[in-house]
């Protein structure tokens, strides 16, 4: 299976539904639509992605929604966690230094995406990016800002050596690559993107799976986290109680008649006639056994005094 878990979500649905089909045909199985916020949270936390779409995605595609976040200011912490359980992916997007060390090592994500279109007044440590890799976080390329930015080469310039600088600062270790193609035309099948990796040192085997195993990964462990406990015990069932069915006013008014009403009472002889009676256990059979004997007991013991009492009668008669 192929992944592609970076394609913003836009109010031009036209052009989105092209971006999915082209996915679809390229042989891409599982894709994620991205909504970005830059910026302070809002009040209130909801998924700005709605579902089920609009309009209808190709039935071989599997689609998540993901949020990413551009991580500059310390203070947009506090709420990651109210954010991620609204999402089916959480990724964030460090801005600074100061902020991609804190994503490494502190914050709770599934995705550490960073724009490598850019050039940064800094290289990539392979210390720091090692704790994140440890702690299970991926690291993603996006390709497609290299590929749509019309800059004369210089974005793509800075792709390929962005790229290159963090493939050896993690070893090649915990990457994933995605489109965040905003346009049909900068979608690539996996194919392509394999021989890409293998351009930037990746490798073959390791830019397949980039594209596979990295990325399906990332999307189980974001489902453990939010359906599990501790990524260990999945929670099924959380003792939440049924949602009511509206009740009509015909109903209503029946079950208001059937208040006054005597329930039927099911005779003792209708129930000893059922088909299939409840066998007797062997406890209740010997019980029955002991009163039995008792009962014959005490027969016994009331018939021997009417006897003695016949016997005198009969002596007293003959000796008259």
């Amino acid at each position: 299976m192929f992944y592609d878990l970076n394609i913003p979500y836009t109010a031009s649905h036209a052009e989105l539904q092209r971006i999915l089909a082209f996915s679809a045909e390229l042989g891409y199985n599982v894709v994620a639509l991205n909504h970005t916020i830059t910026g302070k949270l809002p009040a209130e936390i909801t998924n700005a992605i709605p579902s089920p779409l609009p309009f209808n995605p190709p039935s071989s595609l599997t689609l998540l929604r993901r949020c990413t976040i551009a991580l500059s200011d310390p203070a947009q912490n506090a709420r990651l966690a109210t954010l991620a359980a609204a999402y089916d992916l959480l990724a964030l997007r460090p801005l600074t230094e100061k902020s991609l060390g804190q994503a490494c090592h502190d914050l709770e994500c599934d995705i550490i995406s960073i724009d490598l279109s850019i050039r940064y007044p800094f290289y990539f440590k392979h210390k720091m990016v090692a704790d994140a890799v440890k702690r299970g976080i991926k690291f993603e390329i996006c390709y497609a800002p290299g590929i749509l930015a019309a800059d004369g080469g210089q974005a793509r310039r800075n792709l390929i050596s962005n790229a290159t600088g963090l493939i050896r600062a993690t070893r090649g270790r915990g990457l994933i690559i995605s489109s965040e193609a905003g346009k049909a035309l900068a979608v690539r099948g996996p194919s392509d993107l394999i021989n890409l990796a293998c351009v930037w040192g990746l490798g073959q085997e390791r830019g397949t799976e980039a594209v596979g195993r990295e990325s399906r990964s990332v999307v189980v462990q974001a489902r453990l986290k939010r359906t599990g406990y501790r990524g260990v015990v999945d929670i099924l069932y959380g003792g939440e109680k049924p949602v009511a069915a509206p009740v009509t006013e015909e109903e209503d008014q029946k079950q208001k008649s059937a208040k006054g009403k005597r329930k039927a009472v099911v005779l003792r002889d209708e129930v000893d006639d059922s088909p299939d009676p409840k066998p007797i256990s062997k406890r209740e059979q010997k019980r029955r056994a002991k009163k039995a004997r008792k009962d014959a007991v005490e027969a016994e013991q009331t018939k021997a005094p009417a006897k003695s009492i016949d016997a005198q009668e009969m002596k007293t008669t003959g000796s008259t």
